[in-house]
Parts: structure tokens; C-alpha cells; sequence
């Protein structure tokens, strides 16, 4: 018997509904059928998870999806959803997993900080009328710069990854997502300016003519990892930990690796893809050095080389480590990072926000006096061009986005992407369902997104007096607090509002 009651319930419209069948051709998880008769359509609520596939697809707009009102008696602690919770695993005897981000209801610290403006004193500056600059460079900066008496430069510059807006496409690798959604986001990164992310999944051979646009992976798998692959990129990250699951590592079921998964990261078709937690040669910050010059030596030192970690409670020492073992640029992901696949308990309680270890860390590499050896990328859940401005007054030379972008693509944030039957052809590698995303079609929504986004950082910047990016990066002057406790504002360096 299944105990668990349905989280959402289909309400089709009978008047509306001409049964033809669209609903049934579309939904992926199986929720719709027609009856014994074939001349009438069913719903099994159990099986929706609220994609709107059906929704989206039906011709005469005959069905609503609706929270499922089921008659649980109210409890503060025991809710529907841990009892639901439990009934699963009574049932499978499984860890429960999840997909995207946590959604707990944590303290959201982008909304808690305000932007300071410009007034009389310090005019503000109109981005129509005067140039504003948001390119942004990453990668290792010298203290000084030296020339000589002709005036040509002597300093030799370490290897600079130009971005027209710090603005990049997070990791997701082949395997989680499909190739479309990826090469959606390769086609987004060359016209915007700036890098996707492969993930630790290798590279599509469909994707290597985008290697100007690519930063590419080593995780503990290493999977798809060559010389090739490292040379077809603009930088190399060496993933440590990520945000929506600090401390574990990944799998990739054997039913999603199909032939090219396989090929993309040298493993045989079928087989599950593991990531070990740990890169089981790498153990101390001694071991993380050896694998950075060895990156280098590889690329012959023409690219930065990025370490990646999860945001945890002691993360600012982390990064000092990892600054100090030779690293160009060092990821951080929160604890809001969105994943295909994570242990529900995991992504839900372990890590902290990006925002508390951004300022952390930025402050540490202040103190130490080594800010400049590398350079800040954030991550963990930006949803808008306020969130992005905030993280560079709080230290980040640049983002990363995922959630977003897919977003745009036409996710819907069912949170299914471990299932891969994500019926938008984004989380899934099932043809009859990745032929629903056209590259083609789809990345001018991206780069629309991106360029709204670009616009608004502008406006912002010129609002604050700022003609650059540069200027903002670190400057918490431009912060104000509401609502947060002493210790929070001590933490984020920030003073409170009407300060």
C-alpha cells in the first residue's frame, strides 16, 4: 500500500479538454493516460511533480496544477512534508535526494543589505552618457608594476582571463545536463563575452570549437580529463567541494551515462559515474600545490589555474591555504548552490551562505596582505543583477550562475533533475525529450537575461558614483545592513542602515 498522499493535484477543465492526447505524448513521469477506451484522459496526481510541461503544451488551457489540500493535522514539528519524508523512506529504505538548491527558509542576506547612492557631493553618473566599465579581469596580479626606461613593461604578467561582465555560467557538467542545455550555454558565453563551465563531466566533442569560452574541470573522478581537454580552455578548476553538497562527493547513474557520456568522460557505457569525496591524492595543502603546478606544467603556464570549494565554517583559513599553494582564482559556492542530485539531508543542512563567507574570506586575504595573488569568484544562488552588485562590494571579483540561466531556458524548478526525466530537455539525456531545447532557439533568451543584467549593474554603478567595476569590488561603504543582528553586520563588514 502507498501511504504517501500526492503534493499537487491536476484539475482538468471537462469542458475544455478535446482528449487529444498532448498531455499524455509530453509528461515524461507518466502522470497522464487515456482510459481502457482510449477517449478519455486520466491523472494519476501521484506522479506530478508541477514541471507544467502539461500546462505549457495543452491547446485549449484545460489544466491547472494545484497544491494537493490534504487534511494533515497542523503540527510546528512534525509537518506534512517530514512525514512524507519519512514515509519514502520507509518505503525505499534509500536516502532521499533532491535536486537545485536548498529551499529551507535560511536567512537570505543579499535582501537584508542595501546599496548606498550618490547624491550632491559625489554626483552620480548617467551609463547612457558616459563609459561604464564592467569588464573584469581574473587571475594572479602582481603587487607592482615595473618599467623601464623607455617605458616598456618589465613586469611579466601571469596569465588574464578577460570577462566583458563578471558574470560567468556555473559548472554542470555532461551527464547532468544534456548537450543541448550545454551547448545553450556555450552559444550564451561567446556572444555575452564570457566562460561556461563544462563540470566534472569532460567535453562533448560537439562543444570543442567553443574551447575560447570553456573552463573545464578536475574533480575527483577525472573524469574526461587530457591533455586535450585542459589545452581547449581558458582556465582549468580543480574542483574541491561544492556548495549544495560540502564534503561528499558525486554519482551520476548508469542509466544517464549513454555513449556519448561515456566517451565525454572515459568511462564505459551504463556504468555509474563516481566521484570519490576526497581526490585521493590530495591531502593536504602540500598535495593541492603539487596538483596546481602539475596543471601548469601541463598547459605550459599559459592558463590560470582555479581551485573550487564549498563555503563552510572554516573557509576563510581554506582559502588562505589555497591562495598560498599557488592558485590563480578560487571558487566558493554557498549552501544555496543548485545540484542535479544531492542527499536531501545534506544540501538542506550542511555549509553557510555564500554572502557571510565571501565577506570572511575577502577580509582574511586582506589581513594576510595577499588579496591580489588570486582572484574571488562567488556562487551559490544569484538570482538578479542586486545580488551580483552586492557580492562585489563584498569582495568578489566575479559569479557564477546556473539556476538562473536554466531558468530562462525553461526550467520550472520541479527539482526532478536526478530522475532525468526533466521534461524541458535541460537535467535529462533521454533523446525523445533533449530535442525539446534547441540551442538555436534558446541561448538569445540567455544572453537577454545576461544583458539585462549587465544594463542594471550599470544604472547601479552610476548611482553610486562608480564609472567601474573595480571600483566597487571590496568597497563595503556601498553597504548598509537592516535587520541583522551585531555579529551579522560584524561578519559582513557592513555598518547598519542609518549609519
Amino acid at each position: 500500500m502507498n501511504y504517501i498522499v500526492p503534493e499537487f493535484e491536476i484539475v482538468r477543465n471537462a469542458r475544455r479538454c478535446i482528449s487529444c492526447g498532448k498531455c499524455v505524448e509530453q509528461c515524461p513521469y507518466g502522470v497522464h493516460s487515456f482510459d481502457k477506451d482510449g477517449k478519455t484522459v486520466l491523472a494519476d496526481d501521484s506522479k506530478c511533480v508541477a514541471c507544467h510541461r502539461c500546462v505549457a503544451v495543452c491547446p485549449t488551457h484545460a489544466i491547472q496544477i494545484v497544491k494537493y489540500e490534504d487534511a494533515y493535522k497542523p503540527h510546528a514539528n512534525w509537518t506534512p512534508q517530514v512525514q512524507k519524508e519519512i514515509l519514502k523512506q520507509a518505503e525505499t529504505g534509500g536516502v532521499l535526494l533532491s535536486g537545485m538548491s536548498n529551499n529551507k527558509p535560511y536567512p537570505i542576506y543579499w535582501d537584508k543589505m542595501l546599496l548606498n547612492a550618490s547624491q550632491v557631493t559625489n554626483p552620480s553618473i548617467d551609463p547612457l552618457r558616459e563609459p561604464m566599465e564592467i569588464r573584469t579581469y581574473l587571475g594572479r596580479k602582481p603587487d607592482k608594476i615595473e618599467f623601464d626606461e623607455n617605458g616598456a613593461m618589465k613586469t611579466v604578467m601571469p596569465p588574464q582571463i578577460r570577462l566583458e561582465t563578471p558574470i560567468m555560467f556555473s559548472a554542470m557538467s555532461f551527464g547532468s545536463i544534456s548537450f543541448n542545455a550545454q551547448k545553450t550555454l556555450a552559444l550564451a558565453a561567446r556572444e555575452l563575452g564570457t566562460l561556461f563551465n563544462t563540470g566534472e563531466g569532460g567535453m562533448h566533442p560537439g562543444l570543442k570549437e567553443f574551447g575560447d569560452c570553456a573552463v573545464v574541470q578536475v574533480a575527483s573522478g577525472r573524469f574526461g580529463v587530457h591533455k586535450a581537454y585542459l589545452d581547449n580552455s581558458r582556465f582549468i578548476e580543480i574542483k574541491i567541494g561544492q556548495g549544495a553538497k560540502p564534503g561528499i562527493g558525486g554519482h551520476l547513474p548508469g542509466e544517464k551515462v549513454t555513449v556519448e557520456v561515456s566517451n565525454a568522460r572515459m568511462i564505459p557505457a551504463g556504468s555509474d559515474a563516481i566521484s570519490p569525496a576526497p581526490h585521493h591524492d590530495i591531502y593536504s595543502i602540500e598535495d593541492l600545490r603539487q596538483l596546481i603546478w602539475s596543471l601548469k606544467e601541463a598547459t605550459e603556464y599559459q592558463k590560470p589555474v582555479a581551485v573550487k570549494i564549498a563555503a563552510v565554517h572554516n573557509c576563510a583559513a581554506i582559502v588562505s591555504g589555497v591562495a598560498r599553494a599557488g592558485a590563480d582564482i578560487i571558487v566558493m559556492d554557498g549552501f544555496r548552490g543548485g545540484t542535479g542530485a544531492a542527499p536531501t539531508r545534506i544540501r538542506d543542512n550542511v555549509g553557510i551562505p555564500i554572502e557571510l563567507a565571501l565577506a570572511a574570506v575577502d577580509q582574511r586575504l586582506r589581513d594576510e596582505s595577499i588579496r591580489n595573488s588570486v582572484s574571488l569568484v562567488v556562487s551559490g544562488s544569484f538570482r538578479n543583477s542586486a545580488d551580483i552588485v552586492k557580492a562585489i562590494a563584498l569582495g568578489a571579483d566575479a559569479v557564477y550562475v546556473a539556476t538562473a540561466p536554466l531558468i530562462a531556458m525553461g526550467c520550472h524548478m520541479c527539482q526532478q533533475c536526478h530522475t532525468g526525466k526533466c521534461s524541458w530537455g535541460i537535467a535529462t539525456q533521454r533523446p525523445e525529450l533533449t530535442e525539446r531545447l534547441n540551442p538555436e532557439e534558446m541561448y538569445p533568451r540567455v544572453v537577454n537575461l545576461i544583458s539585462a543584467w549587465n544594463h542594471e549593474m550599470k544604472e547601479m554603478l552610476g548611482g553610486m558614483g562608480l564609472n567601474s567595476i573595480d571600483s566597487l569590488r571590496g568597497n563595503r561603504l556601498m553597504l548598509r545592513g537592516i535587520g541583522l543582528t551585531d555579529k551579522e553586520l560584524e561578519i559582513l563588514g557592513i555598518a547598519h542602515a542609518g549609519e
